[in-house]
């Protein structure tokens, strides 16, 4: 039996008592059918590749990363922290070399959770790849730079923003362009905040992009991007919803695609994200995204539908895609040229104002954060945030709550003046839940 060049781990996490409703597109058929398929095909008899069983995520875990609002365990079910937990698995698989590669084969999805969650948005609620980026840093060395790269076809805005400030971490997001899909963000202008401008990169694809499209962005940007940035550790967030069947994108993706991206890509870890053709696609895709992970001949992996017809991407589509690849590239080159006073302004403070729709849950929140402008480092940050049921939430009708941020690696400036704000804000009597996040020094206070 044939070896693979890559010991891969497998850690697998159907979430069988977690569904939005039963038949929803994101629900347990999702995985088990995948399941069938890797066992049919023998792929764990193959030397090399290995399943593990997940971990949980605990609340210091979750809170590293999120503000939940009232508390974790208001807002995150059991399935949630298993499939954080089996992330967080995959991790450790690698960074304690039991493993060459990891594969996080689970859901409930995570990457459109935000740093404030006041409820699911985009079938997710707690962002597992972020929840595993906190955890690498605080076990493994903060000095660790990571770099992740979403190919679901919804834009990674969730993870976007609670990296947005972060300049240890790259994030690209390759998706189909927000003006025809959930969650309508994720242009070429969302770049990143003050401390980390141009770190994050988003690619919106048009509807219709196929192998072609999505192959020419990762070999002409995505790799030449990482070979600049060089970071210690490259997580891929595999959505497979850019797959020709998919019943809510409008891609062209075939399971042979994915894996050919898997190859260039050469990720350490891959979660799970997205993927809602449950018999079309996700076995296909996931059979041959292990076999790429491990170093196996993948070419064998075909639908049982597959036309070329189906997948052509037309000519006006891949002229589209080489052109803003071309400007991507132009603008990740150009990026420490930019005059941030001009963008950001000369602060103290940059302030940017949000309205955040969960879709999943019906929630409106408006949220105001300030960051400080910092020379010495990523400044310390302040948000106040809003949320009510229906369309009319905001700042003004729901629970209104402070969240005061401090960094990894705060200067003793911006740690003073955070510090001084939650006493603040605890004070004042306006909020009812006031928060301290410390991921430096691992301290996480509600009051």
């Amino acid at each position: 039996m044939q070896a693979g060049n890559h010991r891969v781990g497998l850690v697998f996490f159907p979430a069988f008592d977690w569904a939005i409703t039963p038949d929803h597109p994101e629900r347990e058929e999702r995985l088990l059918y995948t399941r069938d398929q890797i066992m049919e095909e023998g792929l764990l008899d193959m030397p090399g590749i290995e399943e593990f069983r997940p971990g949980i995520a605990s609340d210091v875990e979750i809170s590293r990363a999120h503000i939940c609002v009232p508390s974790v365990d208001r807002v995150v079910t059991e399935s949630h922290r298993i499939a954080a937990g089996g992330t967080v698995t995959a991790a450790d698989l690698v960074l304690t070399g039991k493993v060459k590669r990891s594969f996080a084969l689970l859901r409930p999805p995570g990457h459109h959770a935000n740093r404030i969650v006041h409820g699911s948005r985009g079938f997710c609620t707690i962002n597992n790849e972020a929840i595993m980026v906190e955890h690498i840093r605080h076990t493994y060395g903060s000095d660790l730079r990571i770099a992740i790269v979403d190919t679901d076809a919804h834009h990674g805005d969730g993870t976007q923003d609670i990296f947005y400030n972060d300049p240890g971490v790259l994030h690209i997001s390759l998706h189909q362009d927000g003006r025809t899909l959930y969650p309508g963000t994720g242009f070429i202008n969302e770049r990143g905040g003050p401390a980390a401008y141009g770190q994050t990169i988003n690619v919106p694809l048009p509807p219709g992009t196929g192998d072609e499209g999505m192959l020419y962005v990762i070999e002409n940007l995505v790799l030449p991007i990482l070979e600049d940035f060089q970071p210690d550790l490259v997580i891929n967030a595999a959505g497979q919803d850019n797959h020709y069947t998919d019943p809510l994108t409008n891609m062209r993706v075939t399971a042979q695609g994915y894996a050919r991206l898997t190859e260039l890509l050469s990720p350490d870890i891959v979660v799970l994200e997205g993927g809602y053709s449950i018999e079309g696609a996700l076995p296909y895709v996931n059979a041959g995204l292990l076999l790429a992970l491990a170093g196996l001949d993948y070419s064998a992996v075909r639908e049982p539908d597959w036309s070329e017809d189906q997948v052509r991407q037309p000519p006006r589509i891949s002229e589209a895609i080489e052109k803003m690849t071309g400007q991507l590239w132009q603008l990740w080159r150009t990026r420490k040229d930019v005059n941030l006073e001009k963008i950001f302004g000369r602060g103290p403070l940059y302030q940017r104002h949000r309205q955040v729709y969960y879709d999943t849950d019906n929630i409106m929140e408006e949220q105001v954060e300030s960051i400080k402008l910092c020379s010495t480092c990523s400044g310390w940050r302040l948000i106040h945030s809003g949320a009510a049921r229906g369309m009319g939430g905001g700042l003004r009708r729901g629970a209104v709550i402070a969240a005061v941020l401090i960094p990894w690696r705060a200067c003793e400036d911006c740690r003073r003046e955070a510090e001084a704000e939650f006493q603040h804000a605890q004070k004042s009597g306006r909020f009812r839940y006031v928060y301290l996040q410390d991921v430096e020094r691992d301290m996480y206070k509600c009051i």
